[in-house]
């Protein structure tokens, strides 16, 4: 199978084309800065030589945006606006325009696109659309707003003969640098683990094989098209997510934090407290009415399956480090010995 992959170096994209790689499909990476050999540079919004690609594959994943882990301000707002609408709209056009245009167009969206709640789950079917909660601050609603001209672009895209998926994905856990678990675990590392504000704010949550296996499920379904949930079936609480995360790595003990100490923590690592706070209830209602099968449903279960990971990447980096450090002082003291003899 082609695959092209709009955006995929980041670090949901690295896990795709890992995996779907590793799986004997031929994967076009679609990139502002391309570095490897089956990287093709494109700008995000404007048609170029890359629509070659997409012309004659079978499947487009774009997951091409702005990272939120950045300060929700209005600059940064804009941008992660411009970033994921212009590219929604420049695949579309690339598709509209080929000879033989993809069967399939999964989208990346987001399920922040629900509403802040803590009583009820949120399906496809019966999910509330955020936006007017009270009580939350004013540019969550910008979130929203995000959310949803990122599924308008999609859905108004001129491509009759290729099916369309918008991918409203919860937080996807992976042991990569730099990754949302990443970030989390290290927190629990340094025992500042604790729940945020309480608590009671719910995650959603995926693990890093569910969304590839959902992704490629999504390719061989015919009969899914429009937004589906990808997340677990058990998002839990705050406190209850980051205790078993403290637990799959063995920190007895996590400090809680006030919402004030909240803002000063994001503040610091230049994030928004938004991914924090918000309460994101999701399920999976299509897949699993589809017959999706997840390996992980349990948050406990995954977490210790990710921990044992980061910790092999973690011994991998150091002996990484090691190797490169024992060729740099053989390098120098052959160099001294080199210098000395002549």
């Amino acid at each position: 199978m082609k695959v092209v992959l709009p955006g995929g170096t980041g670090q949901v994209g690295t896990v795709l084309d890992r995996a779907l790689t590793a799986a004997g499909h031929e994967v076009t990476v679609l990139t502002r800065n391309p570095r490897r050999e089956r990287e093709i540079a494109w700008d995000g919004g404007t048609l170029g030589p890359w629509a070659e690609a997409v012309d004659g594959c079978d499947a487009v994943i774009n997951l091409a945006g702005r990272s939120v882990s950045c300060r929700y301000t209005a600059e940064n707002l804009q941008a992660m606006m411009d970033s994921r609408v212009d590219s929604a709209r420049v695949v579309g056009e690339a598709i509209a325009a080929a000879a033989r245009p993809p069967r399939v167009w999964l989208q990346m969206s987001t399920a922040t696109i629900y509403a802040h709640r803590y009583d009820a789950a949120h399906d496809e079917a019966t999910g509330v659309i955020g936006g007017s909660e009270t009580g939350v601050p004013d540019y969550w609603a910008y979130s929203v707003e995000i959310a949803k001209n990122w599924e308008r672009a999609q859905a108004e895209a001129q491509t009759p003969t290729t099916r369309k998926v918008a991918l409203r994905s919860a937080m996807v856990m992976s042991p990569d640098r730099g990754g949302v678990f990443d970030v989390l675990l290290r927190l629990a590392r340094l025992g500042l683990g604790g729940p945020v504000a309480g608590g009671a704010q719910y995650v959603s949550w995926i693990h890093d094989e569910d969304f590839v296996r959902a992704v490629e499920f999504l390719i061989e379904r015919d009969d899914l098209q429009g937004p589906v949930n990808l997340a677990s079936p058990g998002p839990l609480p705050h406190r209850e997510f980051m205790r078993a995360l403290r637990a799959a790595w063995g920190v007895p003990v996590g400090l809680p934090a006030t919402r004030w100490m909240a803002e000063l923590g994001a503040f610091a690592i230049r994030s928004d407290t938004e991914l924090l706070l918000k309460s994101r209830r999701v399920v999976p209602g299509r897949l699993s009415a589809a017959g999706f099968d997840f390996a992980y449903t349990a948050w406990d279960s995954a977490a210790a399956e990710l921990v044992r990971r980061a910790r092999a990447l973690r011994l991998c980096r150091r002996a990484t480090r090691r190797d490169v450090g024992a060729v740099a002082s053989t390098s120098v003291h052959g160099t001294r010995g080199s210098d000395g003899g002549s």
